[in-house]
């Protein structure tokens, strides 16, 4: 047999077998037979069937032994227990890759996952890769190989084209590629994964990111399971300059471990998910429609990494809503310079010449005032996209046929913009539009939403190109076993470079003094107790504490306090602390997600932050660049930046620390459940940040 990597033979085989094979084309064990032969499949397929001599005209064999040649890939269309023996059967063959159909696996319950381990572990031991099972699975339309059973109504009107479709969901995945080509997407393959007993979705995506015909990845997920191998795929997809657009599904919180931490509370599963997705590069769509216009626009390739949105319309309405979106969308639409708009108005004196350009209905006296008016605006206002609305123009012979000729000269003169149309017509008037590149919506907003996401992608492409800053790097640090205290909590991140306001652990009142009196008055007293994690819901926290009479009574009133609060935690006595003015409260965290690791998160601070969720996050380790485009990324940012007269706080300082933290998430390594650092103390510039409450959440288990 000649030589073919397992992953390429699922989707480019020059041979396969289908055990369960059926005469009838309705049937699942049909299906591909039918689709292969209809859509010009060029390799050989081999029917396996004990009970037939024939299949849809195919000789077929009795058995994987009696094939006359070992296939490059194999479909599996039997019932689960003959499923496991077709398999061992095919490995023992030789067979590089097995697309299995069958269903009562994992989906099942604790039998079916005990019968899918199997069925891995057969394929496993002789390198055969393995989609599914109770996969809906595979389909190249370039080659016309079909290792799937889609139904002739999806795949017949496909039309092959650069778009890769991955989907956890067959179901779903059948719906997606159905729409797409009513669409007009052009498809080059379609995977829909399965139980995913071997092959993942992070599998299928390095294979769309090796393949040519490949350009533009869409992807639906329900659930990760490998989420470190998913990033690196999608890094992967980036490097190659392939967009990948996701429609992820599924939102959940972190449920208990809320309560043990700030930032649990704030960090759900679905916020994890949107910033490491928006850190790889890709853009998330909310619906099936809006995942479609992104990637219909996404098969121009062209990724404007400084995007700006110019508008011609005829309609000033239309303007608005455009303005309206892009302002949402944070899309600048900068206005046209004053001598472009001098020239415009000299081409039409009652035009509106700023951006949106509105050449009013005289488009429909003189269409010929379109040429100008574009050419004028993207020579000399220098939009990387272009908007036109001309709505019902299209279904105007007359009209809509000069308008194509005149924007077609001009996208000749400037083919590296993208060129978006709203444009009412019939199907052939608008395919002769999108032929000569221009894309065309029906909904402004929808085609704003669009326009936006190529800018994302273009930022991200060129921000992948760019060398970041160094990472922290962290010798391991052994966490104590049992809950930490405050100060236990505050010494580890000393060790790591991370400040924090000046204090000491005292275990009685005269103690206590004796630490505010070198402090200096007015000092902050703190319940000690690795048992009350949130001591200001507690009553534990006194603050502005003016002299040594109120440090001695503050000392006892703590621990009355905690007794109340909770009868059976362990006091160790109480924290005395410089009292800090003039900084803004901030707060930084980390909380460890199931599928991706640590995650950083950083926000403005103080009791409030849970309420006002104006938090960012990001994967762990990072540099002190990405620390200081999250704290910059914050709705709150001004109050960091002096706004309104305030003192511009020390960002360098907070971004460093912000970065320590992140690597000292990775080397306090799995036990880490969550870091809290609330507040966080930004001084004025030049005068640092310091932490001013910490806490630990380790796992018990070594």
């Amino acid at each position: 047999m000649d030589a073919m990597l397992p992953m390429n033979a699922l989707l480019n085989p020059g041979s396969v077998a289908v055990v369960g094979a059926s005469d009838d084309p309705t049937r699942i064990g049909g299906r591909p037979i039918e689709a292969m032969r209809r859509l010009g499949f060029g390799g050989r397929i081999f029917p396996v069937n004990p009970h037939r001599n024939e299949v849809q005209g195919l000789p077929a064999y009795a058995s994987i032994a009696a094939l006359p040649k070992t296939p490059h890939a194999a479909i599996v269309a039997v019932p689960a227990l003959q499923a496991l023996d077709a398999v061992k059967a095919l490995a023992e063959r030789g067979v590089r890759a097995a697309i299995v159909f069958s269903a009562g696996f994992a989906e099942t319950g604790a039998p079916g996952s005990a019968l899918q381990a199997s069925l891995a572990t057969a394929a496993s031991r002789s390198g055969m890769r393995l989609l599914g099972p109770n996969a809906l699975g595979c389909v190249n339309f370039h080659s016309g190989f079909v290792g799937s059973f889609l139904s002739t109504d999806v795949t017949a009107n496909v039309r092959p084209g650069n778009v890769g479709i991955a989907s956890q969901s067959g179901a779903y995945g059948g719906h997606l590629l159905a729409a797409a080509a009513d669409a007009g997407v052009g498809i080059s393959s379609i995977f829909m994964t399965g139980n995913e007993a071997d092959l993942t979705l992070a599998d299928v995506v390095h294979l769309m990111v090796e393949d040519p015909d490949t350009t533009v990845i869409a992807l639906y997920a329900e659930g990760i399971q490998d989420g470190p191998g998913l990033l690196a795929a999608l890094q992967a997809a980036r490097r190659a300059r392939k967009p990948v657009v996701m429609l992820k599904v599924g939102r959940s919180a972190l449920g208990s471990a809320a309560a043990l931490s700030h930032t649990a509370s704030i960090v759900g599963d679905d916020a994890v998910c949107d910033a490491v997705l928006a850190e790889a590069g890709v853009v998330r769509a909310s619906t099936t429609e809006a995942l479609l216009d992104i990637v219909r626009l996404a098969t121009r390739g062209i990724f404007p990494e400084r995007n700006t949105l110019g508008m011609v319309t005829v309609s000033g309405g239309a303007g608005v809503i455009v303005s309206d979106a892009a302002q949402a969308l944070r899309l600048p639409m900068p206005e046209l310079p004053a001598h472009a708009q001098h020239k415009l108005l000299e081409l039409l004196p009652i035009c509106s010449p700023r951006n949106p350009v509105d050449t009013t209905g005289q488009f429909i006296n003189d269409p010929s005032i379109i040429e100008p008016f574009v050419d004028t605006m993207l020579d000399e206002g220098g939009y990387r996209t272009l908007l036109g609305f001309f709505t019902y123009a299209g279904t105007a012979p007359n009209v809509w046929r000069g308008l194509l000729e005149r924007m077609a000269r001009v996208r000749a003169r400037h083919p590296d913009r993208l060129y978006v149309l709203i444009l009412r017509g019939s199907r052939a008037t608008l395919d002769a539009f999108e032929e000569q590149g221009f894309t065309v919506f029906e909904d402004l907003n929808r085609a704003v939403a669009a326009i936006a996401a190529m800018g994302h992608i273009g930022r991200s492409f060129a921000a992948d190109a760019q060398p970041g800053a160094p990472i922290p790097a962290l010798a391991p640090i052994a966490l104590p076993s049992g809950p930490l205290t405050e100060a236990q909590a505050k010494q580890l991140l000393a060790a790591a470079g991370i400040a924090s306001v000046p204090e000491r652990a005292c275990a009685d009142a005269e103690s206590a003094v004796r630490a505010a009196r070198e402090f200096g008055f007015p000092v902050v007293l703190k319940i000690l107790s690795p048992d009350i994690l949130h001591k200001s819901e507690a009553g534990g926290v006194l603050l502005g504490v003016s002299d040594e009479s109120a440090v001695h009574s503050g000392f006892g009133t703590l621990f009355q306090r905690a007794r109340n609060a909770a009868p059976r935690a362990r006091l160790d006595g109480v924290l005395v602390a410089r009292q800090i003015m003039g900084g803004v409260e901030c707060i930084m965290g980390i909380q460890r997600d199931p599928v991706f690791g640590p995650i950083a998160m950083f926000g403005l601070g103080g009791v409030f932050v849970e309420i006002l969720n104006d938090v960012v996050l990001h994967r762990c380790p990072f540099g002190v660049d990405v620390a200081e485009r999250m704290i910059r990324s914050i709705r709150g940012a001004p109050l960091l930046l002096g706004a309104r007269g305030r003192p511009v706080t020390d960002i360098a300082a907070l971004a460093r620390m912000l970065s320590k933290l992140s690597a000292f998430a990775i080397a306090a390594g799995p036990r880490l459940q969550s870091l809290d650092l609330n507040p966080v103390f930004a001084m004025p510039e030049g005068e640092g940040a310091l932490a001013a409450d910490a806490a630990i959440v380790a796992d018990e288990a070594p």
